[in-house]
């Protein structure tokens, strides 16, 4: 097949806001600058699934809204991937405007199925945005200006679950490995890395790693590299005595005349990113994500068959993107949303000068059928 190729910005321009908090459009004031306004009580950045992010969005959101000379926004149609995190996102933004949520998967294995859950439409299948679409203009959302349509970027827009996914996982654990190496002088037990990673990297152990990946790369390093040793880790884990990363680290800092250079300098980092609440304590390895990320994006011939390029590429998703164009057309507000930090989503001022793009203007190859 012949690939069309595309980017985010194509249809979000500037309309994009990652794990910071900080609006890639800087005429909206982001965090830093509006946490007060917000209702926040210090300046921190709050988690997806906490009512104090979908505060943030709003203002956001209705921010992008005026500067486009418009009402206030009355409707949100949402689309994203998880029903933890994104549909409790949604529902949080649905305390302040009436909600139509997507959440989304490619399971080829199953039979087609949509199953609605309150205001929440779970469905097997990207193309089952065509009916969710449809429902939205019978019920009179469409045409509307004063409608936003936020869509969810990671795993949704680009390298969608079910589909492309495991992508964006390889990119991540790549990203991991060289960073985790590099502080280890090049000495990292591939197997013991892997096979710890993908113990901790489950839902069971994310009241521990808050299923925040600066924390689990933290975690595996200080194991490996004999800080916190893995037999202590997991009996520490086990009997309840360790349930945080903040106790994880504290035990760590106590130890830390005992480290390597290499290790002081990422404890160094991650220990003072915690004490300062932010969510991204390991920037060097959300750095190198970044690299590993673009890396994967648009770099197979243009006439690559499809399995090569939804294996080893990251694609857009033709069934957001064809709604999220739709919607820009008949005048609502469409906004994306990232989980990923700043880190691993802008090339630093280096990157940019070597032709380095930020994740939301880098071409990627565009896969699916268009719904609308």
């Amino acid at each position: 097949m012949n690939w069309s190729t595309a980017t985010i910005a194509d249809f979000l321009g500037d309309n994009v806001v990652y794990r910071n908090l900080e609006p890639a459009d800087r005429r909206v004031p982001g965090l830093r600058q509006s946490w007060r306004t917000i209702g926040l009580d210090h300046y921190y950045v709050p988690r997806k699934t906490a009512p104090a992010y979908a505060d943030a969005l709003l203002c956001f959101l209705q921010t992008a809204q005026q500067l486009r000379g418009e009402e206030p926004l009355r409707r949100l149609l949402f689309i994203g991937d998880t029903l933890l995190l994104d549909g409790t996102a949604a529902r949080n933004l649905g305390k302040y405007l009436p909600l139509r949520g997507f959440i989304g998967s490619e399971r080829a294995q199953e039979e087609p199925s949509e199953q609605c859950q309150g205001e929440l439409l779970v469905a097997n299948r990207w193309g089952a945005l065509r009916a969710f679409v449809a429902a939205a203009a019978g019920e009179g959302w469409l045409p509307e200006p004063t409608t936003v349509l936020l869509i969810d970027l990671d795993k949704t827009t680009l390298g969608p679950r079910g589909r492309n996914d495991k992508v964006i996982d390889r990119a991540r654990v790549a990203a991991v490995k060289a960073t985790l190496s590099y502080a280890l002088d090049g000495a990292l037990p591939e197997e013991r890395f892997r096979a710890l990673y993908d113990a901790l990297n489950v839902p069971a152990w994310h009241p521990f790693t808050a299923d925040n990946q600066d924390y689990l790369a933290y975690v595996c390093l200080m194991a490996i590299g004999g800080v916190y040793p893995e037999d202590e880790l997991w009996a520490a884990l086990n009997s309840g005595a360790l349930s945080s990363i903040d106790g994880f680290a504290r035990v760590c800092h106590a130890r830390r005349p005992a480290m390597s250079q290499g290790l002081r300098a990422v404890h160094d980092e991650v220990w003072y990113g915690i004490q300062a609440e932010d969510p991204t304590p390991f920037k060097a390895f959300r750095r190198q994500e970044y690299h590993e990320t673009i890396a994967l994006m648009n770099v197979l011939p243009a006439d690559a068959p499809e399995a090569e390029v939804l294996a080893s590429e990251i694609v857009l998703n033709a069934e957001v993107a064809s709604v999220a164009r739709y919607m820009a057309r008949h005048g609502a507000l469409v906004f994306g949303i990232s989980d990923k930090p700043d880190e691993a989503s802008i090339p630093t001022p280096e990157d940019a000068a070597r032709g380095c793009q930020p994740l939301l203007r880098t071409v990627m190859k565009v896969y699916g059928q268009s719904v609308v």
